[in-house]
């Protein structure tokens, strides 16, 4: 995790103790549990987006025939005059 091993893990909580108290921990654990919960939904939601517009436009790339790259009868003169 982080690169940290169990010694700095326990230092970092330590310092957390005791600079906000026990008293404060379970809501800052809490606060930081919701922060996380909400990002996940909120990246879960824009890859569900990202996913369904790059579907969209893959069914609307096959759903369209190619046009006809030659066109021998000069349709586009007559349509000018």
């Amino acid at each position: 995790m982080f690169g940290l091993g169990g010694q700095e893990l326990l230092l970092i909580l330590f310092i957390v103790l005791l600079f906000f108290g026990p008293s404060k921990l379970p809501e800052l654990a809490r606060g930081l549990g919701k922060g996380m919960r909400e990002f996940k939904k909120a990246q879960a939601d824009l890859e569900h987006e990202f996913n369904k517009v790059a579907d969209s436009t893959d069914a609307e790339e096959k759903s369209v025939p190619p046009k006809a790259s030659n066109d021998l009868t000069g349709s586009s003169e007559s349509k000018k005059s």
